[in-house]
């Protein structure tokens, strides 16, 4: 097979300059199919005059196409794209973009724009100049010793959480850890796991891909109800006890009490994904319930809610009997979570900065809450408001009869992106859509509502 050579030059780079761009032109070439397999290219001496470089530039990268495999040279046959070339003979379509919203209220994220920018570089520049030589190698899979100290000084101070340092072990945000605990699971015996009905996909979807069957339990008003979850054979529940995802809803002390005893009849284990019950806004938050039995109850949380998910910082507070194991898979999989960030988190939880940006960013989201209450009051009435009292998010519930997915889809047409309370749930329950308003302005809040009137 042969080409048309008049327009190599076009077919690489308008401004090739040495070995490098020719190399990297002629490799596009052969990947996105512009060059197919069987392909003869001209000789050394050819293509560098077309392209007006030395003979030397082009050997040079003939050589270094033919070593990757690109390229295959024979005496007397010349220099071939090789046939084992497995790229498409066309460019391969681009994925496309997610869609960009007008309005975005999406749950879970928080206002990214209040981030501290200059406290944690200042955090950043002190840890690092504190680190020592040592703390530059491979990190300790369970974190950085200073931060699982500050994360046990802070978790027993703010949520009541029963931990020594040594039970902390770091992750890369909350997600990697429901990841390790579902490998965990799995390779002590369990194959179901129970979750929230309805609750958030994305923890039922990391253990799923780890060999567990997922065992949705109904939530009521006091939380998941654990007479139902008592006739399956489950031994591993995960909940959100303090403000449960997406209702809202606090689980009753009695209920806490009796999930307790439940784990202890099972020998069972309880995950606590403690996600956002530091922003609560009519009274503080209850305690953990880990601390009422810290040989059962996993603790989980990150910084995603309060700092950035973009830092990809979370913790588990592990019963002593699981922690090697927990710690084992994470160094398997990692070798640890990056000790330069851990390092300047511990510093910002040492220093107060976390208090206070925690203090800032409350006063920021009641009134972001407010701003979209008030404006669902206002235009639409019949919307009921639920969860109200803590968290970055509010659920509205629809009128009877609504279809709250073909809600979702004429408001994404209209450029706001508003979950339906069925995309959270796997047997049908009321009509409704699961608002986050941390990340908008109370401006934009109201417009948002005023789009959702519109479409309704």
């Amino acid at each position: 097979m042969s080409t048309n050579w008049t327009t190599f030059r076009e077919l690489l780079l308008p401004d090739l300059d040495g070995r490098r761009a020719v190399e990297s032109g002629l490799r596009r070439a052969v990947r996105d199919g512009r060059l197919a397999p069987g392909t003869r290219l001209p000789s050394s001496r050819d293509l560098a005059a077309q392209l007006g470089v030395a003979r030397g530039t082009v050997t040079s990268a003939y050589a270094q196409l033919v070593g990757e495999g690109y390229l295959s040279a024979r005496r007397g046959s010349g220099t071939t794209v090789t046939a084992a070339c497995t790229w498409p003979g066309a460019v391969a379509a681009e994925p496309e973009p997610p869609p960009r919203f007008r309005y975005d209220l999406k749950p879970g994220v928080p206002a990214l724009s209040a981030f501290p920018r200059e406290e944690w570089a200042r955090a950043q520049r002190t840890a690092l100049a504190d680190l020592s030589t040592d703390d530059l190698g491979y990190p300790d899979p369970a974190g950085f010793a200073p931060l699982r100290r500050e994360l046990a000084d802070y978790l027993g101070r703010v949520r009541a959480v029963a931990a020594r340092p040594s039970e902390v072990v770091v992750t890369n945000g909350a997600a990697e850890g429901i990841s390790l605990l579902g490998r965990v699971l799995h390779a002590a015996g369990h194959r179901d796991v129970a979750v929230e009905e309805p609750s958030h996909f994305g923890a039922a979807e990391m253990l799923a891909s780890h060999g567990l069957r997922v065992r949705p339990i109904p939530v009521d008003d006091d939380g998941i109800r654990v007479d139902v979850l008592s006739t399956t054979d489950c031994r591993a529940v995960v909940v959100t006890a303090a403000h449960q995802m997406p209702l809202g809803v606090v689980l009753h002390p009695e209920r806490r009490r009796a999930l307790l005893e439940w784990a202890r009849a099972c020998d069972g284990v309880v995950v606590e994904d403690d996600y956002d019950a530091e922003h609560r806004y009519d009274r503080p938050a209850l305690g953990a319930m880990q601390a009422l039995d810290p040989t059962r109850v996993v603790y989980q949380g990150s910084a995603s809610k309060v700092l950035a998910p973009a830092l990809r910082l979370g913790w588990l507070v592990l019963p002593t009997a699981w922690r090697d194991a927990v710690v084992h898979r994470k160094r398997l999989d990692d070798l640890g979570t990056g000790t330069l960030h851990q390092a300047a988190f511990a510093r910002l939880l040492r220093t107060g900065g976390y208090d206070r940006h925690l203090r800032r960013t409350r006063q920021l989201y009641r009134a972001r809450r407010d701003a979209l209450l008030d404006e669902l009051r206002a235009v639409l009435p019949a919307w009921e408001p639920i969860g109200v009292a803590a968290g970055l998010h509010v659920v509205v519930r629809l009128p009877e009869g609504t279809d709250d997915v073909a809600l979702e889809e004429r408001l994404a047409r209209r450029g706001v992106n508003a979950p339906a309370l069925a995309r959270y749930a796997r047997t049908p329950t009321f009509p409704g859509l699961v608002l986050g308003y941390a990340a908008l302005t109370p401006d934009r809040l109201r417009e948002a509502v005023r789009e959702l009137r519109d479409a309704s």
